[in-house]
């Protein structure tokens, strides 16, 4: 069984803070916004020319990147990228280099992402003076200590836990075929009759739904991480159109979730879309927790199928976007979303499309449930594993 020692994270890598000096003539600029749970998200590249200022920093492969705000957020990313000569990170990104003798890259980053060090740097940023919770490396992370095995034993922990990761990673991948399935399903059946509406296929959508939204004041909020979240927009980002959990922030009590929402709480089936800063994000709502934000409204199917509802907004997102009254922060009213026009189509076709389209959204609900217990149990792996509670030896891969 290896022996761990009790390590801090500033004697097994460093922070990294070379300014890039490159002459590319396009250049990949990486955000706090462009990394997520390990991903580096934005690949598109850039002129290089009048960039902002806080795009500065070189990284290169096996490096970590972490972002300095709101660690909660889980923004980080491990970089596997061979050839990063014109990518440029953001200054609120700290970029992490392993000791190669100390550490290997992807032990490190299980490590940076683990859930008991995300929340106690989340505890240091809230208690941190300063408009919002925010880490730096010399105060918070460096001198955070780790119980740190052999480099055998990494190596046999990284091997474990890449297995966890390799199936979350296919079960994200039939996730995202399965979105595309249905996107092009309903492209095939009704994409022509949308552009050539006609009188008798034509309907408003306040004829077909109600709405359920929170106009109150924001509830007052408890700092446990407890079964009842607020949903807003970063709950209803990404590809997926089930809600993510995983990017709520803010959490009530069971008596403010029982008492504070006088509009109720969203159902199975509803469609939750923003209406403040990202407009017209939308996800299926499944599962019995959570709350609406101010921000997000609930569109509930009365007289058309939920599924449809969901992929027919989704195809007309650009109109709602549209509806944008904002002059400063971008914003949408109700009263514009629910008098758009929605193509209904005829009863046989429309039960096909929903006898095909809801047990895909449930399996993709599955799947997202799957993943979630996939990374309860590396999350719950990696502390026992690290201190010898687990021996290594005794995990058959």
């Amino acid at each position: 069984m290896s022996i761990s020692t009790l390590t801090r994270i500033d004697e097994i890598c460093s922070t990294i803070s070379e300014t890039y000096r490159g002459k590319d003539k396009k250049v990949i600029l990486i955000n706090t916004s462009d990394v997520l749970e390990g991903k580096i998200l934005n690949f598109e590249e850039v002129e290089n020319k009048n960039l902002r200022g806080q795009f500065k920093k070189t990284f290169k492969k096996n490096d970590i990147l972490f972002s300095e705000i709101r660690p909660a957020n889980k923004r980080f990313a491990f970089v596997n990228i061979d050839d990063t000569h014109n990518f440029i990170a953001s200054t609120k990104l700290m970029v992490l280099r392993p000791n190669l003798k100390r550490v290997l890259p992807e032990f490190l980053y299980y490590i940076l992402s683990s859930d008991y060090l995300l929340s106690e740097m989340q505890h240091l940023a809230e208690t941190r003076s300063g408009t919002f919770p925010q880490i730096t490396f010399s105060s918070e992370l460096g001198p955070f200590e780790i119980e740190l095995p052999d480099i055998n034993c990494q190596r046999k922990i990284v091997s474990i836990l890449k297995n966890i990761d390799e199936k979350i990673e296919l079960n994200n991948e039939i996730n995202d075929n399965l979105e595309q399935q249905l996107s092009n399903l309903f492209i095939n059946l009704f994409a022509e009759k949308i552009s050539n509406l006609n009188k008798e296929s034509v309907f408003i959508l306040g004829d077909l739904i109600s709405v359920i939204d929170n106009r109150g004041k924001t509830p007052p909020l408890t700092s446990e991480t407890v079964e009842y979240p607020i949903i807003d927009v970063g709950a209803l980002k990404g590809q997926t159109r089930i809600v993510d959990f995983n990017n709520c922030t803010k959490f009530v009590s069971r008596e403010t979730y029982n008492n504070w929402f006088r509009s109720g709480h969203p159902k199975e089936w509803d469609i939750l879309l923003s209406t403040v800063g990202s407009l017209a994000e939308m996800k299926i709502y499944l599962g019995n927790k959570g709350c609406i934000a101010q921000n997000v409204v609930a569109l509930r199917s009365k007289l058309i199928s939920p599924v449809y509802l969901y992929q027919y907004l989704n195809y007309i997102r650009n109109d709602l976007i549209a509806y944008n009254i904002g002059s400063v922060q971008p914003s949408i009213k109700v009263t514009h979303i629910i008098k758009h026009p929605i193509y209904v189509p005829e009863k046989g076709l429309l039960d096909y499309f929903d006898k095909i389209a809801r047990p895909i959204t449930e399996q993709l609900f599955a799947k997202y449930n799957e993943n979630e217990e996939l990374k309860l149990l590396r999350d719950s792996l990696l502390p026992k594993l690290m201190s010898g509670e687990i021996d290594v030896d005794s995990i058959e891969l």
